[in-house]
């Protein structure tokens, strides 16, 4: 891709809310993917999750007060050995920009965001082995042209990514993740082109309009404009949560105060279709809540189950239950709802048709940030030469279907759905002109 005074190895990071994938650029092309040697078989996509238990024999609990950690596919497994005395995180990456969330309460510790991180990349490292020993000069991270959340706080979100990265010791250069993927699409194309790059992240959707000119020229890609929502794949897991799941848990029912019978609050369920926070609900506190709330309720066996989601950690399973109905739901038109843990039990069968309906809203947002990129682009659709669609809810039929109609379908594209970004981010590692991809729309405040 790049031409010209190109760096010779350069490190490009896919940071995930649900999997994070790295890519090693050693020439413009010689592009590899990291592999993991995970417990469930070789990977080059490596889950965004993290599991805390306490251990204070572990050596790796050395700097961490008697808590040990693992993360990606190792913390998973880590879990499923002790679910009950452990702490299991997912999706953390969506509260980078939330000005709300301080810090996860585990066991006897508060760990900040970056903290967080920190840990994560320190496992991640670990476990690629030889070849990340000596990390390259040239690091590229993605980030979301947009954050998630509804008032999220992007110079937030930067301080905390260059705490996370700066472990790293080498300076980060941030490219929006589509970006990333345009340039991954990009070197695919034999002659000059157009591009729209949709990224359909965990957290958000983000889109990039790019021009391509032909193979060998100095600066082959131009970027035009690009446009993001916080909204996407856990988005539509929440949807799925909302109508199949959160109503055997007591949402819609009722509770009894002295005379008045009213409607539970929608409070008690909000973090409940958030992965990043289910965890964090098994404290003394929420269940002494819930307790209260049991007595009360007139459907007290609703309430009986969602403590028992949060006590008997099965926030994982379920989220394992719900990606699967969801992924199904892409090639078939029935799929089952179909997960069992100590005293919850769920077995429903779902249309797409119904899952459509369901996440209807968030197409329709996610429509006018596809035109509202279009207009700062000063762009019609027809001028549009090539649809890239990537990330995993691009293989959802109503996903594609949005872009089918407003763009002539023989234009659409996709593929290399999890990894096209890290590949592109590597690439962009080696341009001469890195600094002209470099997202700089925050500027960071001093530190809290």
């Amino acid at each position: 891709m790049p031409t010209g005074a190109a760096v010779s190895v350069a490190l490009g990071i896919d940071f995930g809310t649900t999997n994070s994938v790295i890519a090693l650029a050693t020439d413009p092309e010689q592009i590899d993917l990291v592999s993991f040697a995970a417990p469930d078989g070789t990977s080059s996509v490596f889950r965004s999750a993290l599991c805390f238990w306490q251990d204070d024999t572990s050596s790796a609990t050395a700097s961490s007060g008697g808590l040990a950690h693992e993360a990606g596919p190792w913390a998973i497994a880590e879990f499923l050995d002790y679910p009950q005395g452990s702490r299991f995180l997912q999706s953390f990456k969506s509260v980078a920009a939330n000005p709300t969330f301080e810090h996860a309460n585990l066991f006897e510790k508060r760990l900040r965001f970056e903290e967080l991180g920190q840990i994560f990349l320190t496992h991640l490292l670990a476990h690629a082995g030889e070849v990340l020993r000596e990390l390259p000069e040239r690091v590229v991270v993605g980030r979301p042209v947009r954050y998630v959340g509804a008032r999220p706080d992007p110079v937030l979100a930067r301080r905390r990514y260059d705490a996370m990265f700066g472990m790293l010791g080498r300076p980060v250069h941030y490219v929006y993740e589509p970006i990333g993927a345009a340039f991954a699409f990009a070197s695919r194309l034999t002659k000059p082109a157009t591009l729209l790059v949709a990224d359909f992240g965990g957290g958000t959707s983000d889109f990039s309009i790019v021009h391509v000119r032909e193979p060998g020229t100095a600066r082959r890609c131009t970027p035009v404009a690009s446009a993001g929502i916080g909204l996407a794949g856990d988005r539509f897991d929440y949807r799925i949560m909302d109508h199949l799941v959160l109503p055997l848990l007591g949402k819609g029912g009722t509770y009894r105060s002295f005379d008045k019978v009213l409607e539970i609050p929608p409070g008690h369920f909000t973090e409940l279709g958030d992965w990043s926070r289910l965890a964090m609900m098994r404290n003394r506190r929420k269940l002494e809540e819930l307790a209260r709330l049991q007595r009360d309720a007139t459907d007290p066996a609703a309430i009986g189950r969602m403590i028992a989601l949060i006590e008997n950690e099965l926030g994982y399973g379920l989220y394992e239950a719900v990606g699967q109905m969801k992924r199904s739901l892409s090639s078939a038109e029935h799929s089952v709802l179909n997960f069992e843990g100590a005293g919850l039990k769920i077995d429903v069968e779902v249309s797409r048709a119904e899952f459509e309906r369901w996440i209807a809203p968030d197409l329709k947002r996610i429509g006018e940030t596809v035109d509202a990129v279009l207009a700062q682009a000063n762009l019609a659709a027809d001028s549009i030469d090539h649809v890239f669609l990537t990330g995993g809810s691009s293989l959802i039929p109503a996903v594609r279907a949005l872009f089918e109609r407003r763009f002539y379908p023989d234009r659409i594209a996709s593929g290399g759905e999890l990894t096209s970004i890290a590949h592109g981010l590597a690439l962009i590692g080696q341009s001469p002109d890195l600094a002209e991809w470099t997202a700089t729309d925050e500027q960071v405040r001093p530190e809290y």
